[in-house]
């Protein structure tokens, strides 16, 4: 897919919608690979003294990791002409927002416009926010999403003519939604296929099949998927794009390495997936037998599992204020990082490559799971373990 296919004489104007750093982040990705222009940036505000760019919010429980200056290849050019406008469609979950300014502060010291809608800000957010994309949606040559199970994403996809359709990475949700499609199904996350469909579920189907048949490639429309997962089932005419994460190993880095072991945190007891009380007590056996002693929590966990995990594990709690991809490439990072199946287990191998930091991770074992979890958890789960190169594999933890 050309990153140029623009009106003649013109260069494409794609617009790129995210609802999480993650998405951010590989939304920055896909274009440093694919040569997208930006502006010639202002000194960078995010990360060049100062404090970052968070706004206010739930204090975290320890302060982040300290922020580290941005590096620009030497010799790297800078044209001019923005070809790429990132629009944010802000969530309200306080630490969500954080991180995503901060990336929204990375994208702009790029040169890219960023568009920040409080897509969720009251009852009338959403009309307000949809309203206000249609002009640039039906004028865009290509669209760029990270998360195509998004309601807001498939509503927004009604509005496009783009020929264009690119999907990052939006962490192991990517898997699920190439298998999806290349079997024909209905776009369902993986955690809650299997239960019956709701009344809102009903309601928006028809917007849901519509936006499944966009993402289909036709004689008139290209996909593409940028993504660092394991793509095992390829839609036919989708066009698959390894995503190695080499925008963050040039601006950031190399690490400084601590003789420690880290662990990453997970929010699969935030989903319904995985036992609490279960949950901890692996936590608390994990990080004793490979003497872990910091926890980067997902922005997911809630503040009162972390304060039991942290009085009951003695591990230091850190709120990442950046994606932990960032995070491990700034440094410092433990020699060791210790996960349970999740995105992380993909992406830190590529981030890290070459610093001699070793990935382990940890299986989850059935009985951890709960009984409202999704039929296809533990299969999908092991499937995230099983895929990823890279990593030194662990067998579940015991449990008293």
């Amino acid at each position: 897919m050309s990153p140029r296919a623009g009106h003649t004489g013109h260069p494409a104007h794609t617009l790129a919608f995210v609802e999480s750093p993650v998405q951010l982040l590989n939304v920055l990705e896909w274009a440093h690979l694919h040569g997208l222009r930006g502006e010639e940036p202002a000194v960078p505000s995010g990360l060049r003294g100062g404090g970052p760019a968070v706004p206010s919010g739930p204090p975290p429980v320890t302060p982040s990791v300290p922020p580290q200056t941005r590096r620009t290849p030497a010799g790297a050019a800078r044209p001019a002409g923005t070809e790429l406008t990132v629009v944010v469609l802000s969530p309200t979950d306080p630490m969500t927002r954080g991180q995503l300014r901060r990336m929204a502060d990375l994208a702009r010291d790029e040169g890219y416009r960023v568009r920040w809608e409080e897509a969720r800000g009251g009852t009338t957010a959403p009309f307000h926010t949809i309203g206000g994309l249609a002009g640039p949606l039906r004028r865009a040559d290509r669209i760029v999403m990270g998360d195509p199970f998004s309601r807001y994403v498939q509503l927004l996809l009604t509005i496009t003519r783009a020929r264009d359709l690119v999907v990052v990475d939006d962490g192991t949700a990517t898997m699920e939604f190439v298998a999806q499609l290349a079997r024909g199904e209905r776009l369902v996350r993986w955690h809650r296929k299997g239960g019956r469909p709701g009344a809102r579920d009903l309601l928006f189907a028809p917007v849901s099949s519509s936006a499944r048949r966009r993402l289909t490639p036709s004689a008139r429309r290209r996909v593409e998927v940028f993504s660092s997962m394991p793509v095992t089932e390829t839609p036919e005419g989708v066009t698959v794009t390894a995503n190695d994460f080499a925008w963050t190993r040039a601006r950031f880095g190399p690490p400084r390495i601590t003789r420690s072991a880290d662990m990453v945190g997970t929010s699969l007891v935030e989903t319904g997936v995985v036992d609490g009380d279960r949950y901890l007590e692996a936590v608390r056996n994990l990080s004793k037998t490979h003497g872990a002693t910091r926890y980067f929590a997902h922005r997911r966990e809630s503040a009162d599992k972390l304060h039991r995990l942290a009085a009951q594990t003695g591990l230091e709690i850190v709120r990442p204020d950046l994606p932990l991809e960032l995070i491990a490439r700034r440094g410092p990072i433990g020699r060791t990082i210790l996960s349970f199946p999740s995105t992380v287990v993909h992406t830190l191998p590529l981030a890290l490559a070459g610093t001699g930091v070793r990935v382990a991770v940890c299986d989850i074992d059935p009985s951890w799971l709960t009984e409202n979890a999704s039929p296809r958890a533990q299969g999908f789960l092991s499937g995230v373990t099983g895929t990823a190169r890279d990593v030194h594999r662990l067998a579940a933890v015991g449990l008293a």
